[in-house]
């Protein structure tokens, strides 16, 4: 046991020594970071406590930055700073952010997908638990008389915790993943950001996973050029006025329960039967969402969750029963003018439509009520 750790501390102050001489002889590379490290603090400070969007995600995204510019520069002070010289507080510190960041992004991209307008009493004790535990283990373990510890069985600790969370917000983006990666709607703005951030934070996470072992100031590199590149997509004045837009309201609504969707089920019938909506070729689904004071989004996620139909194929079944009802009793009309009155928008339509839902063809069907 003592041999492995002679070995792991010998090779780890190898790997320090290569760093340090490498960055050294490298000061652009030092002073690159230091920037990006120096940029991240003002961009965190400026949404926890300048932004005038006053909202949830905002918040959440402040601490994500602000504990990322703290891990990232704990980094750059190990690194640049000789160890007989190092402040072990600010270390402990650097730590204890990274422990942090996980539950920060998570949070960010929930309230983001969920269109939180306050921070639920369970977010506010979970992320005090965490706080509180990570603050009893530096007074309990504080890192200048528990380096061993710190530096190597908790610093596992703190990367699961890292990685669990990481996983968990890839889980709440997954119809944004899916919605990018099938491509049959287009991404808005917002849902390219948070996609780009999280993106970013498996790529630092990542190359801190490498640096545990490795090179340790793959890290901080990383950190830099992500940052930088979000940077200048957040530069941009129309993506800067669209990025914190809300995403679209299918991603961010809870499940309708069964007795409101029972309701309004009921009612959007009564409502396109009394006022033969069908009847109308040019009916959005807006007009109709208007008509029962829900948004257009909520009317969609009740229609393909509750009903089990697009919005086309919800209006298509009225217009069908219209043309059945026609075809039966009004014999002096042309088949096209009963598609026509019965909603459809041409007559090609018509014959698709009434073929695929009824198996017949619309002059079939009504043969069989002609001698009658």
């Amino acid at each position: 046991m003592n041999k492995r750790i002679y070995f792991y501390q010998k090779f780890y102050f190898r790997q320090k020594l290569v760093v340090i001489r490498v960055m050294y002889d490298n000061p652009i590379l030092f002073f690159i970071c230091a920037l990006g490290v120096f940029n991240g603090f003002l961009v965190a400070f400026y949404f926890l406590f300048f932004n005038k969007q006053k909202r949830v995600q905002n918040f959440f995204f402040g601490l994500l930055v602000l504990f990322l510019s703290l891990r990232i520069g704990k980094s750059l002070y190990v690194i640049f700073t000789p160890r007989e010289e190092r402040n072990f507080w600010l270390i402990q510190i650097g730590l204890s952010a990274c422990f942090l960041i996980g539950i920060s992004l998570f949070y960010y991209i929930k309230a983001s997908v969920e269109n939180k307008k306050h921070i639920p009493t369970s977010w506010k004790t979970h992320m005090g638990i965490l706080v509180a535990f990570i603050l009893i283990i530096g007074v309990l373990f504080p890192y200048p008389y528990h380096l061993r510890f710190w530096g190597t069985y908790f610093a596992y600790f703190i990367y699961l915790v890292w990685g669990v969370y990481l996983i968990a917000s890839g889980y709440v983006l997954r119809d944004v993943l899916k919605k990018m990666l099938v491509g049959k709607t287009s991404v808005s703005t917002s849902e390219l950001w948070l996609i780009a951030v999280f993106i970013a934070n498996i790529l630092i996470y990542t190359a801190y996973l490498i640096g545990l072992f490795f090179f340790y100031f793959v890290g901080t590199i990383t950190f830099s050029v992500v940052f930088y590149v979000l940077l200048i997509m957040f530069l941009s004045k129309r993506n800067r006025e669209m990025i914190f837009e809300n995403i679209p309201e299918k991603y961010a609504a809870k499940k309708i329960t069964t007795t409101e969707a029972d309701e309004l089920v009921t009612q959007l019938k009564e409502l396109v039967v009394v006022k033969e909506l069908y009847k109308s070729t040019s009916i959005k689904i807006s007009d109709i969402a208007k008509e029962l004071h829900i948004t257009s989004h909520k009317l969609s996620q009740l229609l393909n969750d509750n009903v089990g139909k697009s919005f086309a194929a919800f209006m298509n079944d009225f217009r069908i029963a219209e043309a059945k009802k026609l075809l039966e009793e009004r014999k002096e009309l042309t088949l096209e003018a009963i598609g026509f009155e019965a909603g459809f928008s041409s007559k090609s339509n018509f014959y698709a439509t009434f073929k695929k839902s009824v198996g017949q063809t619309p002059s079939q069907y009504q043969k069989q009520f002609l001698s009658s």
